[in-house]
């Protein structure tokens, strides 16, 4: 059966306002408890992850609560690691409006996703440092899971149905073909290490730059179709819970996904990231840095999250909770039911192309005379940058900019990275 057969066997969408009405209607309504573990073992010291459990939507409202969990495995350096884990919550924050819903906060996460992922690559390039990183970051508010990530740290989820899903795309370029076809179509070279006589060794890699990844943050020496513009993902899980791992390479190197899940399944979270870690360095020994975050999340009337059955793999199922593709993401559906009976799938996008991923519908005042830019936030009047939607401001190979508003330095991020002008970030000195 073809991927395009199965994807029509779906269930039709269902709105994430209807998922949450029925909550209320049945009265499930108790946030789950989130228990966490970290393990760690450095070879260049340059992972670095991130553990909020204190935050909330609505200041001072306890009821509002979420959690962030992230990896950033940094690499020719460990300031962008370091940067992304201090910058990226707040950038990302700071884009989704004020006093707005619970339902429309969650809705608001993925393009908020993409907006801060990109500010903190900006912000960063401006310091003219050369080092980059991955990052894998993770939302949890009650069993809505939201995961955005770049480069090739990964999450997975192992739910009670004893599935264990990918919630992210590596984008390493030995292994995505979409990626080296985009980063070739945007000016970029993709090829091997050229050593003495003529041989190829080692991953491919774009050049200039030799990176193996074709996303990240940072990385100001290589070039702008080394994009920071996240694959996010945002599925709900049922009552019955779920394990989140989330690890860097030098796990997923080590272990398949299903072998890191079966590996620790019974363990409480902390016990659990240790294991892992552990059968990691069993596997393959010590050769990169290995990070491994485990988050359970657990129905509050249980102490810990119950015994997940050993279940042979389903192709079918899983096949039909990654039925959704990246192309067309406008007109996407954004809310969708999952065919697998304990995780309902929301959202996924995972296009390279800021002008997808923004869309057109940005909340914009155009009556008060300034206007916000869509990713860096700045308030600037309108004559001393690019106008709103259509303007003069275009250079000869841009089409007429359709989507929200963005001042002159964002604007050329957006042609750099579509291949559309060579030039980098302005380093401010």
């Amino acid at each position: 059966m073809s991927r395009t057969e199965l994807s029509r066997t779906k269930p039709p969408p269902v709105p994430l306002g209807t998922l949450i009405g029925r909550e209320i209607r049945n009265g499930k309504v108790e946030k789950p408890f989130v228990k966490y573990g970290q393990a760690g073992l450095a070879k260049k010291g340059e992972d670095y992850f991130l553990i909020r459990t204190d935050c909330l939507r609505v200041p001072g409202d306890a009821s509002t609560a979420f959690s962030v969990f992230a990896i950033f495995d940094g690499h020719n350096g460990i300031s962008a690691a370091i940067f992304a884990k201090e910058n990226l919550l707040s950038n990302v924050l700071s884009a989704i409006p004020q006093d707005i819903s619970r339902d429309a906060w969650l809705q608001a996460l993925p393009r908020a996703l993409v907006v801060g992922f990109v500010k903190t690559d900006i912000e960063f390039q401006q310091k003219g440092e050369t080092s980059g990183t991955t990052a894998t970051f993770v939302l949890v508010d009650g069993w809505t899971i939201t995961v955005a990530s770049v480069g090739d740290s990964r999450c997975i989820l192992d739910t009670q149905g004893g599935v264990v899903s990918l919630l992210t795309v590596d984008h390493r370029l030995e292994e995505n073909a979409e990626e080296r076809e985009r980063v070739t179509a945007s000016g970029g070279e993709v090829g091997r290490l050229n050593v003495f006589g003529g041989n190829e060794v080692g991953p491919l890699r774009c050049w200039p730059g030799g990176l193996c990844l074709s996303r990240s943050i940072g990385d100001t020496d290589v070039g702008e179709f080394i994009v920071p513009i996240p694959h996010v993902k945002q599925v709900k899980l049922s009552n019955a819970g779920g394990r989140l791992m989330i690890a860097s390479d030098g796990i997923w190197d080590a272990l398949s996904s299903d072998m890191a899940a079966q590996s620790c399944r019974g363990l409480p979270a902390e016990l659990a990231a240790k294991l892992v870690v552990k059968e990691a360095l069993r596997s393959r020994g010590l050769k990169d840095d290995t990070t491994c975050l485990v988050v359970d999340i657990i129905p509050s009337d249980l102490p810990v999250l119950p015994p997940t059955p050993r279940k042979k793999h389903n192709m079918l199922t899983a096949l039909l909770f990654f039925g959704k593709r990246s192309e067309n993401s406008v007109n996407k559906a954004t809310n969708k039911l999952s065919a697998v009976g304990v995780v309902e799938e929301l959202f996924e996008e995972g296009s390279a192309m800021l002008t997808e991923r923004l869309g057109k519908d940005f909340p914009l005042n155009k009556n008060s005379g300034i206007f916000r830019c869509a990713v860096c936030q700045v308030d600037q009047p309108p004559g001393d940058s690019l106008s709103v939607n259509s303007g003069p401001f275009f250079s000869p190979a841009s089409n007429p900019w359709e989507g929200p508003f963005l001042c002159t330095n964002c604007r050329k991020k957006k042609d750099a990275m579509e291949g559309k002008r060579p030039s980098r970030t302005t380093v401010i000195a």
